[in-house]
C-alpha cells in the first residue's frame, strides 16, 4: 500500500479557495464514505481546520487514487479541477508521512507551534476510523503522528506561551488602537478560538467584551467566565454601535455580517474607526464591509505578518522537533516495511521452490528413470541454483526494511515476481505507544 496527501493550505491557497474546501464536522461521515467507495481508495482520512484541507489515502493504484481524490475535492468546492489544481499540493510516501508528523507537531501552521492543530489531527483521525474510513496503515501512522507531536511539545517546549490565531488577532487590534483600555470588544461566536481571543483581551486591558453567539446559553456561559456581558445574535445590528473591535469566529456556512447591517449601524458614526477580525473559514464578514468609510476589516491571512514576528525561540524549538519528526518517521518505516517483508519473503521462497519442483518433475520424466544418486545430484544442484539467486534479494530486502522508503522494495518486488502476499494487519505495538492521549 502506498500512502499519499493531497491537500491546500495558508501557503498554497487564498481564504476565498480554502472556504470553499472547508469540511465542517458534520458533513465529515459523508465525505468519507464517499472517499473510500471510490475504487481506488483503500482508506482515507480528512483533515479540515481553518488553514488546510488535507486528504490522506492509501492506495495500491497512486495514479488512479490521485485523480480520483482531486475530482473528489473539486466537486466538494465546485470548481473546475484545472483551476483547483493550481492550489493543490501531492505527497507520497516518506514526504507525506513527515509532512503529517510536522502538521500535528504543529511545524506547518501558520503560528509555529501552535497547539491547537493537535487535537485537530486526533478529532480527524477519530472521526474517520468511527466511521470505519481507515485502513490498518492508516492507522498506525495517524497514532504514531499524534505520538510525535506530544513528543515534540513534550522535549521541546515549542508550544511554551504559544500564539494562537486569536491571540494573533488580539496582538493586530493592539497594533491598530495602540492600547486596548477602554476599548469595548465584541466577540462573535463561543467556540475555541472565540473564548481565546476573549480571555485575551481581558488580559490586555479591554474594559467591555460583548459575547453573542447562536446559541444565547453558550454566550452567557462565555461571558460569566471571563466578566463580559452575553448579547443576542438577533440584535447584532442594534450592538455594533457600541464596538470599537469585532472579533469573529462562528461556524456559519455563510456571511453574518454585509455591508447594509453595518452601515446602518455606523450611521453618524463614520468618523469613529471601527475593527473588525474575521478569522472563521468560511468567513463570516461580507469583504465589501471593508470599503465602508472609517471601517478596516482584517481576515485571516492578514494575521500572516502578526504571527511572522518573536519567532527567535519557536525556531531553535523547531531545529530540535525536526530532529525528533526524522526519527519517528524512520520508525515508521520500519514498522511499513516489518509489515510485510517477512511475508514477501515467505511468499518469493514459496514460488520458487513450487518452479523448482515443477521442473525438476519435467526434468525427471525426460530423462526416463535416473537413479536415486542422479534426483539426489540433479535436486541438489537445483536447490543451490534457487537458494543463491534468493539469497542477495533476501539479504537486501531485509537491510531495506530500515532505510526511509524501504516498503518501496517490498512492493517492488511483490509486483516484479507476481506475488500474492497477505499482510500482517497487527499494529498493536504502535496503537499502545501512540494512543496514550
Amino acid at each position: 500500500m502506498f500512502i499519499w496527501v493531497v491537500g491546500l493550505n495558508h501557503r498554497t491557497a487564498p481564504v476565498e479557495i480554502r472556504e470553499k474546501l472547508a469540511f465542517p464536522r458534520y458533513v465529515l461521515p459523508e465525505a468519507l464514505k464517499s472517499l473510500k467507495e471510490l475504487p481506488d481508495i483503500a482508506g482515507a482520512v480528512i483533515l479540515s481546520t481553518c488553514n488546510r484541507t488535507e486528504v490522506y489515502f492509501v492506495t495500491s493504484e497512486p495514479e488512479q487514487a490521485i485523480r480520483e481524490t482531486k475530482d473528489f475535492l473539486s466537486r466538494r468546492c465546485e470548481e473546475e479541477l484545472s483551476l483547483l489544481d493550481k492550489y493543490l499540493y501531492t505527497y507520497s510516501s516518506y514526504e507525506a508521512v513527515r509532512h503529517l508528523f510536522r502538521v500535528a507537531s504543529g511545524l506547518d501552521s501558520m503560528i509555529l507551534g501552535e497547539a491547537q492543530v493537535l487535537g485537530q489531527v486526533a478529532e480527524a483521525y477519530d472521526i474517520a476510523r468511527a466511521n470505519d474510513a481507515t485502513h490498518p496503515v492508516l492507522n498506525t501512522l495517524f497514532q504514531q503522528a499524534i505520538s510525535t507531536g506530544k513528543r515534540v511539545r513534550t522535549e521541546t517546549r515549542i508550544n511554551h506561551n504559544t500564539v494562537s490565531v486569536s491571540y494573533a488577532a488580539v496582538e493586530l487590534a493592539r497594533q491598530v488602537f495602540g492600547s486596548l483600555e477602554g476599548r469595548t470588544v465584541l466577540v462573535i461566536g463561543a467556540g475555541k478560538m472565540s473564548t481565546l481571543a476573549a480571555r485575551y483581551l481581558r488580559d490586555n486591558g479591554v474594559t467591555t467584551v460583548l459575547v453573542s453567539n447562536r446559541s444565547y446559553e453558550r454566550a452567557k456561559a462565555l461571558a460569566q467566565t471571563i466578566g463580559g456581558q452575553a448579547v443576542r445574535l438577533d440584535n447584532l445590528e442594534d450592538i455594533l454601535p457600541q464596538a470599537d473591535i469585532v472579533i469573529s469566529c462562528t461556524a456559519a456556512s455563510h456571511y453574518i455580517l454585509h455591508p447594509e447591517q453595518v452601515a446602518r449601524a455606523r450611521k453618524g458614526r463614520e468618523n469613529t474607526p471601527l475593527m473588525l477580525i474575521d478569522i472563521a473559514v468560511p468567513r463570516d464578514i461580507d469583504p465589501a464591509v471593508g470599503d465602508l468609510p472609517g471601517v478596516k476589516l482584517f481576515d485571516i491571512d492578514d494575521l500572516q505578518q502578526v504571527v511572522l514576528n518573536n519567532l527567535e525561540e519557536r525556531q531553535k524549538a523547531a531545529q530540535k522537533a525536526e530532529g525528533i519528526i526524522a526519527e519517528e518517521v524512520e520508525n515508521f518505516f520500519q514498522w511499513l516495511g516489518s509489515l510485510s517483508v517477512v511475508p514477501t519473503i515467505v511468499a518469493l521462497k514459496k514460488k520458487a521452490e513450487a518452479i523448482k519442483e515443477a521442473e525438476l518433475r519435467r526434468a525427471f520424466n525426460r530423462l526416463g528413470s535416473p537413479s536415486p544418486r542422479e534426483k539426489k545430484i540433479i535436486g541438489t544442484l537445483a536447490n543451490s541454483i534457487v537458494n543463491q539467486l534468493l539469497h542477495d534479494v533476501v539479504v537486501n530486502l531485509k537491510q531495506a526494511v530500515f532505510k526511509p522508503q524501504g516498503h518501496l522494495y517490498v512492493e517492488a518486488l511483490q509486483e516484479l515476481f507476481g506475488l500474492e502476499v497477505k499482510e500482517e494487519q497487527d499494529t498493536g505495538d504502535l496503537r499502545c505507544r501512540a494512543d496514550g492521549r
